[in-house]
């Protein structure tokens, strides 16, 4: 069986206000293309289909479009599961009609992690679909404590028998970490800070694949066969390094699997550009570039520039983001690293006192500081 593994589609997705839905219909055209090309059977999809719980109408058609090529043209499987961006509730809508057309979608848990079986000519690989999920999701079905997300996954997983000696394969959207060691991340993911979302990769030692979604740069993770798909394009300028690629898994009889990284091309990269404006403007140093790409442009003029921004855009018409950089923006900076650094040693009391004084004028009497304290410490014991 071939397995195409995506993830994180963040269909109908804006960046400073430009929307990539034509760049997100010319990279699902591609990846149409790759799967007639490499006689995929099986596209695994883990989570984030759309950017909002609430989704456009062109994002919903997008995406039926797509589904609907897989599905009705090219008779492929189509495995999904929600993501942290999802809603459940709409992503779920008509999904047991659906599954006569070889489309399954997973939204929830109910005390059972869902096992699709799908047949090749070495039998069945069964396909676990487990979609995101807060502790919160999973403590009605279990009689111990959850008290965090690696318990819950952890729980699930061990209620299952799944028996070793087959092919099976699980669709994950969790933050999955191994010890210390983290994924590689960027500014367009959206992550609990502190590691209260952290999923331990050894809950998933009895896959033989584990197809991840949540993080947006492509990579394994320890292992060859533990693997974020990454986004089909580059959701934030923190990206502009990335490769984006889409992983095949060819998996024959058991033990016999092998991935292959199909190289993902966009019709607009996002690429920063950086100098004095008279440069940054000179032909010699922009011939042979798409200037349709998506562009951060940094100027490094120490003396004023006028209209710059349009400047750069007579050039560069998708310019998005215009930053200057100069001894002068580098002293500000410099002072507001040190403004954040004062604020870190401050108390939570004397956070909010400062707050107080500057919407009121004055500062908080006895009563209201006693009050403030009690809140502060009630909100301690939650966390």
């Amino acid at each position: 069986m071939k397995i195409l593994h995506l993830a994180d589609l963040h269909i109908g997705k804006s960046i400073l206000e430009q929307s990539l839905l034509k760049d997100q219909e010319y990279m699902l055209e591609q990846i149409i293309k790759i799967i007639k090309e490499k006689d995929i059977n099986t596209v695994l999809i883990a989570g984030d289909i759309y950017d909002r719980s609430i989704p456009s109408t062109e994002a919903i058609n997008l995406l039926d479009n797509f589904l609907v090529t897989l599905t009705k043209e090219l008779k492929i499987k189509v495995l999904i599961i929600s993501g942290n961006h999802d809603s459940k509730e709409r992503l779920n809508f008509g999904s047991k009609l659906f599954e006569k057309e070889g489309l399954y979608i997973q939204t929830s848990y109910d005390g059972n992690l869902r096992k699709i079986e799908i047949p090749d000519e070495y039998g069945f690989i069964n396909f676990y679909l487990l979609p995101y999920l807060k502790p919160a999701d999973v403590k009605a079905f279990f009689d111990c404590d959850i008290e965090n997300y690696n318990d819950a996954i952890k729980k699930i997983i061990e209620k299952e028998t799944i028996n070793e000696k087959e092919r099976n394969i699980i669709v994950s959207h969790q933050f999955v970490t191994s010890g210390t060691f983290s994924p590689e991340r960027s500014d367009s993911e959206t992550i609990t800070l502190g590691g209260t979302e952290n999923v331990d990769i050894s809950n998933y030692d009895k896959f033989d694949y584990v197809a991840l979604g949540h993080i947006h740069r492509p990579q394994k993770l320890i292992k060859d066969n533990i693997r974020y798909s990454g986004t089909i394009l580059k959701y934030s300028f923190s990206e502009v390094n990335h490769n984006k690629t889409v992983p095949i898994i060819e998996y024959k009889e058991k033990g016999n699997l092998t991935i292959e990284l199909i190289p993902l091309v966009p019709a607009r990269d996002m690429r920063i550009i950086k100098g004095p404006i008279d440069e940054l403007l000179k032909k010699e140093n922009y011939l042979n570039t798409n200037l349709d790409d998506y562009i951060e442009a940094i100027i490094t003029d120490e003396e004023p520039v006028y209209d710059a921004i349009n400047r750069i855009r007579r050039v560069y018409p998708n310019t998005l983001k215009l930053d200057i950089l100069n001894n002068r923006t580098r002293e500000n900076e410099e002072t507001h690293l040190e403004s954040i650094e004062k604020i870190k040693e401050k108390t939570e009391l004397e956070l909010f006192n400062e707050f107080f004084k500057f919407q009121n004028n004055e500062e908080m009497n006895k009563k209201e500081e006693k009050i403030i304290k009690e809140i502060i410490n009630e909100l301690r014991k939650e966390e």
